[in-house]
């Protein structure tokens, strides 16, 4: 039986569920709360807790009839938890794993001054963040291969989608428009990123993907575009330099880069969101924008 188990089973963990409903004959993921138990219910994912401490009886036993596994919940300085739990040895928790992905995050190339990086660019991490993410990708790697199956490494760009966006920010007032000369990112939209994961499951592939879309583009202009959907004026301009920033937000200005999905587009998996324009003016026209 398929049984696919999301660890993290997050914003982009529910989307990865949505998209492999009805593919997987039990699909189970956890939360770090009681809070969100019912929202997993909601969507058919069948809940448990995990905090990063420790492995329940109950999730032991979920985990031992797990063939595909999704791990999105982000390392630490102590590494990877779930590989901490169980030494590196998968097959331990799971011994019908037949496969396996871990969602890293473009983040780990570092800056390039703006050049395209694929996945054979070296990683140069400039934040801890960003560090402790190619440590954790390594550690997958090795538990991986250890355990003979298949890896699948998902280097996401800034998500994105219903409940998260420029909309939802020019609502609430809290959209900025920094402009930094030359600045410019990628974005995923996160049903995009649902459905790259079922692409590759079905495909059985492993290795590393950017999950990104075409289009790198200053962040200024996705903010005036919403605005402009949305019939409002867009936020003044604010020079990068001067800005009030935190550490963490004047820190993603210190990677500039442009990510290409080339690798996996070359395996024939389509986006259905491949830029800003073609993205926003969907979430805008079927009035799902505040979703989530």
């Amino acid at each position: 039986m398929s049984h696919l188990m999301i660890f993290g089973a997050g914003y982009s963990g529910k989307a990865i569920a949505r998209a492999l409903r009805g593919k997987m004959e039990q699909v189970s993921g956890t939360t770090r709360g009681e809070g969100n138990v019912s929202t997993l219910l909601c969507q058919a994912i069948a809940p448990f807790i995990f905090d990063g401490g420790a492995l329940s009886e109950d999730l032991r036993s979920e985990l031992r009839g797990v063939t595909h596994l999704v791990q999105s919940i982000a390392p630490g300085a102590s590494g990877d938890p779930l590989l901490r739990l169980c030494n590196g040895d998968l097959k331990s928790l799971m011994p019908q794993l037949a496969w396996t992905a871990y969602l890293s995050t473009v983040g780990v190339y570092g800056n390039h001054d703006g050049e395209w990086v694929s996945e054979d660019t070296p990683c140069r991490p400039v934040s801890v963040r960003s560090t402790e993410r190619v440590a954790a990708e390594e550690a997958w790697a090795e538990a991986a291969r250890q355990a003979d199956v298949p890896l699948a490494i998902l280097r996401l760009s800034g998500i994105y989608g219903p409940g998260r966006n420029g909309f939802v920010n020019l609502e609430k007032g809290t959209a900025r428009r920094l402009v930094k000369k030359d600045q410019v990112f990628n974005r995923i939209r996160v049903e995009d990123i649902g459905a790259a994961t079922a692409f590759l499951i079905e495909a059985h592939e492993g290795g590393i993907f950017n999950i990104t879309d075409d289009e790198p583009a200053p962040p200024q202009d996705v903010i005036a575009f919403a605005a402009g959907l949305m019939g409002v004026e867009p936020p003044e301009e604010q020079d990068f330099e001067t800005a009030e920033l935190s550490a963490m937000a004047r820190s993603f200005y210190g990677e500039n880069k442009r990510v290409s999905n080339a690798k996996l587009r070359a395996l024939g998996f389509d986006f259905s969101y491949p830029n800003y324009r073609v993205s926003l003016r969907q979430l805008w026209d079927d009035g799902v924008w505040r979703d989530e």
